[in-house]
């Protein structure tokens, strides 16, 4: 079930009202699953348990979602466009350069707004539930792709600008895994803070590109060898 809904300009405010309350409900009630998530897992989640934390009536829950498995769709559909949106945005205000491109990505992953306990017990809920279930891998699927696609575009820049030998994808792709590595130790809790895993980050960003990063941020000019 869609969580986000147009409303057209021409509907009567009483409407329009009755449209919003929907969607707050909706809202609502994705975050209670959420909550649900991160604190007792996937399978122990039930209706009755989202309907109290949202201090609603299971009949609600019921009326917005009819099930647990299209309310924890649309809770995945929500937290994907959420994230998705963020590092779009963070993409966006870098500009054009490739080394900040990059590096407003990799802060982006640990942003207050993404990088919860909260929300990453509810990602590792989902994760664990993707392998056999196909409709979660493609639900997911092109945003991941994007994201994937957009670091490996970064990385054959900055080789061009730089003159290294490595391999863009695979350095892309070893540089996704990093950061999902640390979100997973973040959740974990075995003392690792944001800030710490953010550092972790941007000191590999400096070990695979020396010549555009040092631990301040992207470098004003690039040496080529």
């Amino acid at each position: 079930m869609a969580v986000h809904m147009n409303v057209p300009a021409a509907e009567d405010p009483e409407k329009r009202g009755r449209k919003a309350s929907r969607q707050t409900r909706q809202l609502q009630l994705i975050e209670a699953t959420i909550d649900s998530l991160a604190k007792r897992g996937y399978s122990e989640t039930t209706l009755a348990d989202v309907a109290d934390g949202a201090g609603l009536s299971r009949g609600i829950v019921n009326f917005h979602f009819e099930s647990k498995e299209k309310l924890l769709v649309a809770t995945l559909q929500y937290m994907a466009d959420e994230y998705a949106n963020h590092w779009q945005t963070a993409l966006e205000k870098a500009g054009p350069d490739a080394a900040k491109g990059i590096w407003a990505l990799v802060a982006a992953d640990f942003d207050r707004k993404i990088c919860t306990k909260r929300k990453l017990a509810a990602w590792c809920a989902f994760w664990g539930e993707a392998k056999s279930r196909p409709t979660y891998q493609s639900l997911c699927g092109a945003n991941d792709k994007r994201y994937q696609d957009t670091f490996v575009a970064l990385c054959i820049s900055l080789k061009d600008q730089g003159g290294y030998e490595f391999d863009p994808e695979l350095s892309a792709l070893a540089l996704c895994s990093m950061m999902e590595g640390l979100w997973l130790r973040l959740m974990m809790g075995d003392g690792v803070t944001r800030e710490r895993a953010h550092s972790a980050a941007i000191d590999y960003l400096i070990s695979v590109f020396p010549r555009h990063f040092n631990s301040a941020g992207p470098k004003e000019r690039v040496p080529v060898t």
